[in-house]
C-alpha cells in the first residue's frame, strides 16, 4: 500500500535535486538579461523558455502569474512555497528586498549564484565523504535478511523453529523490532 507514496516521494526528491542543479544556471540567465538592460520579468521569461524541466516550467508559471495580474511579490512567494528549497527562498528574499530597498539586483543575484553553487559543492563533498558509512549501513541493514534466506536454503529445519516454537516466534518479533530500530538509528547517523 505504501508503494505509490514511496514512488511519488522518490520522484519528488529527484525533481528537487534536478531543480537544485539547474537553478544557478537560471539565475545566471536572469543576471545576464539584467546586465543587458532588460527588465527582471524579461529575465524570468528567458529563464522559462531556455531552462529544462523542472526549472523552466516553474519560472514559466512565475512569469505567467505576474503577467496575468498577480503582484510579483505574491508570485515570488508562491514559487517559494511550491519549491521547498532554501536556495529558492534566498532568491525570493533577495528579489523582494531589492524591490523594497533598491540596489543592483544583478549584483545581488550574482552573489546568490556563488552562494548556491558553493552550497551545492559542499553537499556533494558531504555525500562523497559519507559514502563509505552509507554503504556500511546498507550492508548492515540487508545482512540479517540475506543470512536468514541463506539459512532457509541450507538448513530449513533450523529456521523452522522460528515459526513453530513460541520462543522462536518471540525471537522473530524481537529481531524484526531490533532491525527496525537499527535501520532508524543508522539512517539518523
Amino acid at each position: 500500500g505504501a508503494t505509490p507514496f514511496l514512488f511519488v516521494r522518490y520522484k519528488a526528491s529527484k525533481r528537487t535535486e534536478r531543480f537544485e542543479e539547474l537553478f544557478p544556471e537560471a539565475l545566471g540567465l536572469i543576471v545576464r538579461a539584467l546586465r543587458a538592460g532588460h527588465a527582471f520579468t524579461t529575465g524570468l521569461a528567458m529563464a522559462a523558455e531556455e531552462m529544462d524541466d523542472p526549472v523552466g516550467p516553474e519560472f514559466k508559471r512565475l512569469y505567467d502569474q505576474q503577467n496575468f495580474g498577480m503582484p510579483l511579490e505574491d508570485a515570488l512567494r508562491d514559487l517559494a512555497e511550491r519549491v521547498p528549497l532554501l536556495d529558492v527562498k534566498f532568491f525570493v528574499t533577495a528579489v523582494l528586498t531589492q524591490r523594497q530597498a533598491g540596489g543592483n539586483l544583478a549584483e545581488v543575484l550574482e552573489n546568490l549564484i556563488t552562494v548556491v553553487r558553493d552550497r551545492f559543492k559542499v553537499k556533494r563533498q558531504i555525500r562523497v565523504v559519507t559514502a563509505h558509512a552509507r554503504i556500511t549501513g546498507t550492508v548492515l541493514m540487508v545482512l540479517p535478511v540475506v543470512a536468514a534466506l541463506i539459512m532457509l536454503l541450507i538448513a530449513p529445519a533450523h529456521m523452522l523453529v522460528l515459526w513453530t516454537d513460541p520462543a522462536g516466534i518471540r525471537m522473530l518479533y524481537a529481531g524484526i523490532i531490533l532491525q527496525i530500530v537499527g535501520v532508524i538509528a543508522i539512517r539518523r547517523i
